[in-house]
């Protein structure tokens, strides 16, 4: 009686052996199916919008300013796709050390992020990584400058320049400024030039 007992013991213990084998197998056959199956993360390349801006702007002829009158004066943009800016670049005709730029909510006019370039050598773009700044798609921004040194770049003709003017991922609306050393939205639009050079990276995430 014991020998069928064992025999049938045995029977069963091989039988819950060769059962978890298979189900060892097909959990890590699914787990590798996933794995394979799971696309890789894309990383979008980062843009510079502003040469493209000028090259459909016609903004081809430039002046230089230097020690001029202090003004708040940049961009007003939105992004097509969500993302986020990485760095600003300036190239401005003067050394200066303490160039402030802000990024605004357009519609709010709040400040959402205030950075102090420390532009090193005239006639350079100086490029200053900051922490990530998240864009919304669509949604309206302004980036501007303070200073007295600046490019004005302008068509030929100095005719007004047609907007919106889509650049990358990155659409611009109008440039604004306004006479001021202080950190004031800009209340003046000029569609005949932009004062610049003042950009940033932009990133799309999604």
């Amino acid at each position: 009686m014991n020998k069928i007992f064992n025999q049938r013991y045995l029977h069963l213990k091989s039988i819950f052996w060769v059962f978890s084998l298979i189900s060892a197998f097909l959990i890590t056959s699914c787990s590798n199916d996933d794995e394979v199956n799971e696309p890789a993360p894309i990383i979008y390349p980062q843009e510079n919008p502003l040469d493209k801006y000028y090259e459909n702007t016609g903004f081809s002829t430039t002046t230089n300013y230097t020690a001029s009158p202090t003004s708040e004066f940049g961009l007003a943009f939105s992004a097509n796709v969500k993302g986020k800016i990485n760095s600003i670049l300036v190239k401005i005709p003067a050394v200066k050390s303490n160039l402030r730029v802000t990024i605004w909510d357009y519609d709010t006019k709040a400040v959402l992020r205030t950075e102090v370039v420390n532009v090193t050598s005239a006639n350079n773009i100086i490029t200053k990584n900051i922490s990530e700044l998240i864009l919304e798609k669509d949604k309206k921004y302004m980036i501007t400058m303070n200073s007295g040194d600046w490019y004005k770049r302008a068509k030929p003709d100095n005719s007004n320049a047609t907007y919106p003017v889509t650049a990358g991922n990155i659409k611009f609306w109008e440039y604004r400024w306004v006479g001021t050393a202080s950190q004031v939205f800009p209340t003046n639009v000029d569609l005949k030039y932009n004062g610049g050079d003042l950009s940033f990276s932009f990133q799309q995430t999604d």
